[in-house]
């Protein structure tokens, strides 16, 4: 789905339980990875605050998401969007769009307690960088 295929940006929306990690630090990547190329949202089943160490490991690789805002899904037009991707392993998250194709990349919550602040950290890059390399291959299956 290649712009000139398309006949415009396709809107890609990033969604997960509460707007505050995955799907916020996939809106952050997708921005940068597919540049002018889409339009990039991502929203939760409910807002919550963005977490911080979602905003830290982000900063870590030159990408600030600090200014971007949780969304509940009821503020996005869902007729809007081409492409929807789930990151949520959880059950609570959207039900299907009528037009827009779906992905599945369910991973685990990083916000989830952790023994150390090290092994949170962890989990937070992992995390990160699974969803950079999906993003990735996203856009070379789209054709950009």
């Amino acid at each position: 789905m290649s712009e000139s295929a398309a006949g415009r940006r396709p809107n890609i929306l990033f969604m997960c339980v509460a707007n505050s990690v995955r799907s916020q630090m996939a809106e952050g990547l997708a921005r940068i990875i597919f540049g002018d190329k889409a339009h990039i949202q991502s929203a939760g089943a409910f807002a919550y605050d963005l977490h911080p160490v979602a905003v830290r490991v982000m900063g870590e690789i030159g990408i600030d998401i600090s200014d971007q805002l949780s969304k509940s899904v009821d503020t996005i037009n869902l007729s809007d969007i081409d492409i929807i991707v789930v990151l949520c392993k959880e059950q609570v998250c959207p039900p299907n769009t009528p037009k827009a194709k779906r992905y599945e990349w369910p991973m685990p919550d990083p916000s989830q307690p952790a023994k150390t602040d090290e092994e949170r950290l962890k989990r937070f890059r992992d995390v990160r960088d699974e969803l950079q390399k999906k993003i990735e291959e996203l856009l070379k299956e789209l054709g950009f």
